[in-house]
């Protein structure tokens, strides 16, 4: 374990660089989100501030948002989205919603008191073109130095994962909706 301990000393002494990283959930399995907000709740234990802006989630009203009400002002939360497009059916009623939900992200990436933003379902957003991809990719690329941005949905675009820092793909081993399970308070929202 001693020779262990100095290979792992001396690899962790090499690492010099300290910055804002742009992260990507994505993958077609459950806890991208929740990933997410695991990294919001270790941001806002190191005293950090976060944001958030929820890109299609809002017909409904989920355990996350609940739960990090209670952190007061040092979270602050959007949720933009007005429900999947199988359930709006309204393609420029969506991209609107999308529009409105990139320019807040915007406002939150010029807020020099955020530490952390999560863009959850933004790939999502991306996926189905309610958004011009180059924009949202120069966009986060070009956030300012210190700033940490978590981009979740499943189908990220290989430019974004690309451009990203740290990408992570949840696998799909097994889920409990093949089983007739449905979306429990808790577990999905």
């Amino acid at each position: 374990m001693a020779k262990r301990k100095a290979v792992q000393d001396r690899e962790v002494a090499g690492k010099t660089v300290e910055k804002g990283l742009l992260i990507v959930h994505t993958g077609p399995g459950k806890g991208k989100s929740t990933a997410a907000f695991g990294l919001a709740l270790r941001m806002l234990g190191r005293g950090g501030r976060v944001g958030v802006v929820q890109f299609i989630k809002g017909a409904w009203q989920t355990g996350e948002a609940e739960a990090f009400s209670a952190f007061g002002d040092k979270v602050v939360w959007h949720t933009m989205g007005e429900g999947f497009t199988w359930e709006t059916q309204d393609l420029v009623r969506d991209r609107a919603a999308a529009a409105r939900a990139f320019e807040r992200v915007r406002e939150l990436m010029a807020d020099d008191s955020i530490d952390l933003l999560v863009l959850d379902e933004l790939n999502i957003a991306l996926r189905y073109d309610y958004l011009d991809l180059a924009d949202v990719v120069a966009t986060l690329t070009n956030r300012r130095p210190g700033l940490h941005v978590v981009v979740t949905g499943r189908n990220a675009k290989p430019e974004l994962v690309a451009a990203a820092d740290l990408v992570t793909e949840m696998g799909l081993v097994k889920h409990h909706f093949a089983a007739g399970v449905k979306a429990q308070a808790g577990i999905e929202f």
